[in-house]
C-alpha cells in the first residue's frame, strides 16, 4: 500500500491532502499549513505517523513548480532522514500536467481541491522523476542559472544596439557588404561608434591617420588595416547619421554590453571551480566541444542521473520530445517540439551539441543529413535533433561511468 501527499503551495500556506491506494475517494487529511520550516516539520510528523500506523511500502510527495515558493519545502521533504527512513519520493510536477487532469474531474478550482487532485495525479501513477539533489548541484545551478539570464540579457542589448546604430551610422551595421572582417562588438569598432567625434571625423580622415587609429585601438591585431579603414571610412561616408538622443542610447547599451560582459565572465570563473569537484565533469568534458560551463549547466539541471529511468525520460524533462499529429492514414511530418519541460537544460544541451557538431565527426555527419532534410530553419531544426542525440549520449555515458570515445 502506497500513500500519497499533495501540495499546493503558494508564498504563505502549503495546502496538504493526504490520500492512499486503498482510501482515496475522500481524502485522510486536507489541510492549510504555514509555507516554512513549522509548516513544514507538522507535515512531517503526520507523515511519519500514518506511515507507522499503517506500514507503507511506499510515500510520494508531489507539489507543482511553483518557482521559488516549491523549493523549499521540496527540498526539506526530499533530505529530510526521518523521512528517507520510510522510502519517500518527492516529485516537482509541471503544472501544466496537474491542470489538465485537474480539469478532467473538476471544474471547481480552490486550494483544497487543488491538493486533492495533485494527490490523484500521484495515485495514477503520473509521477516520473524525484527532486533530489545534493547540495553541491543546487549551488551549480544558481550560478548557471544566473549566466543563463545575463546571457539573454546581453543578447537583448546586442540587437537593441544594432537597431539603434543603424540609426546612427547605418551602412557600418551591414559590414559584410564592405568586407569588414571584425565584430561590430569588438573593442576597436565599439570604440568608433560610441564616440561621436570619431565617427564624424572619420569621414575626413586621411587613409593613414585611420590606420594608425585602428592599429593602437587594436593593438596591432588586425591582420589587413588598410582594406578595414578603407572599408570603414567607406561605409560612415555613405550613412545617414543622426546625434543626440541616438549617441545616449548607444552608450547605455555599450554599458550594458560591457558590464553583461563582465558579469558572464566572472560567473565563468566561479562555475568553473565548482563543477571541477564533481564526478560528472570529467565524463561530459570528454565529449569534443563540451567546456566547463556548458558541462556544468547539463550536470546542474540534470542532478544525479540515477533520477531518470530512461533516456527518452531525460529527452522530456529537458523539453527535447515531439507531439505526434496522426490520424487513420495522415501522419504529419511537421511534429511540433512540446518546450514542456527545463528550458534550462534545453538551452545548454542545444549549445553544446552546435559546439560538438563542429568539433566531432559522428555529430557533424549526423548534423548534415538533417540540415540536408529540413525545408524550413534547418540550422535550427539540426542543432535541436543533435541535442537530443546529445540526450541518448550522455544518459548513457553518466549512467555507465563511461568517458566518451568517437566511434571509428
Amino acid at each position: 500500500m502506497k500513500l500519497f501527499i499533495g501540495i499546493d503551495v503558494s508564498s504563505k500556506d502549503l495546502q496538504v491532502a493526504i490520500t492512499d491506494s486503498e482510501n482515496y475517494q475522500k481524502p485522510l487529511l486536507n489541510q492549510s499549513f504555514s509555507n516554512d520550516l513549522i509548516g513544514a516539520n507538522e507535515v512531517k510528523k503526520i507523515i511519519l505517523q500514518l506511515a507507522k500506523q499503517n506500514s507503507y511500502d511506499k510515500v510520494i510527495i508531489g507539489m507543482e513548480a511553483t518557482s521559488i515558493y516549491s523549493f523549499h519545502p521540496a527540498y526539506f521533504f526530499a533530505n529530510d532522514e526521518d523521512l528517507q527512513k520510510i522510502n519517500l519520493e518527492t516529485d516537482v510536477i509541471n503544472p501544466k500536467n496537474t491542470k489538465r487532469f485537474h480539469d478532467v474531474y473538476e471544474e471547481n478550482k480552490n486550494d483544497p481541491t487543488d491538493a486533492y487532485y495533485i494527490a490523484e495525479y500521484l495515485r495514477f501513477g503520473k509521477y516520473h522523476v524525484t527532486i533530489a539533489r545534493q547540495e553541491e548541484y543546487l549551488a551549480l545551478q544558481r550560478l548557471t542559472r544566473a549566466r543563463y539570464e545575463i546571457t539573454s540579457s546581453l543578447t537583448r542589448a546586442k540587437q537593441h544596439f544594432i537597431e539603434t546604430l543603424y540609426y546612427r551610422v547605418n551602412k557600418l551595421v551591414t559590414v559584410d557588404k564592405d568586407n569588414i572582417k571584425t565584430s561590430i562588438f569588438g573593442a576597436t569598432m565599439l570604440s568608433i561608434v560610441t564616440d561621436s567625434k570619431t565617427i564624424d571625423e572619420i569621414a575626413e580622415m586621411p587613409i593613414e591617420d585611420l590606420i594608425d587609429y585602428l592599429q593602437t585601438k587594436g593593438r596591432g591585431r588586425f591582420s589587413d588595416p588598410e582594406t578595414l579603414a578603407k572599408a570603414i571610412r567607406k561605409a560612415v561616408r555613405g550613412s545617414k547619421v543622426m546625434k543626440d538622443s541616438i549617441d545616449a542610447v548607444l552608450s547605455v547599451y555599450y554599458a550594458e554590453i560591457k558590464t553583461n560582459q563582465k558579469l558572464i565572465k566572472n560567473l565563468d570563473k566561479a562555475i568553473t571551480d565548482i563543477v571541477q569537484t564533481l564526478p560528472e565533469e570529467r565524463i561530459l568534458q570528454s565529449i569534443p566541444g563540451i567546456g566547463s560551463v556548458y558541462s556544468a549547466g547539463i550536470i546542474a539541471e540534470i542532478g544525479s542521473i540515477d533520477r531518470f529511468d530512461t533516456e527518452a525520460q531525460l529527452a522530456k524533462y529537458a523539453g527535447l520530445a515531439w507531439r505526434q499529429k496522426q490520424s487513420s492514414n495522415f501522419d504529419s511530418e511537421h511534429k511540433p517540439m512540446t518546450k514542456n519541460g527545463n528550458h534550462y537544460l534545453r538551452y545548454y544541451l542545444v549549445e553544446a551539441a552546435n559546439l560538438i557538431r563542429q568539433r566531432d565527426p559522428v555529430f557533424r555527419k549526423y548534423y548534415q543529413k538533417k540540415y540536408d532534410e529540413a525545408f524550413y530553419s534547418p540550422h535550427k531544426r539540426a542543432c535541436v535533433l543533435c541535442a537530443r542525440k546529445l540526450t541518448r549520449t550522455i544518459f548513457t555515458l553518466l549512467k555507465n561511468g563511461q568517458i566518451y570515445q568517437t566511434p571509428r
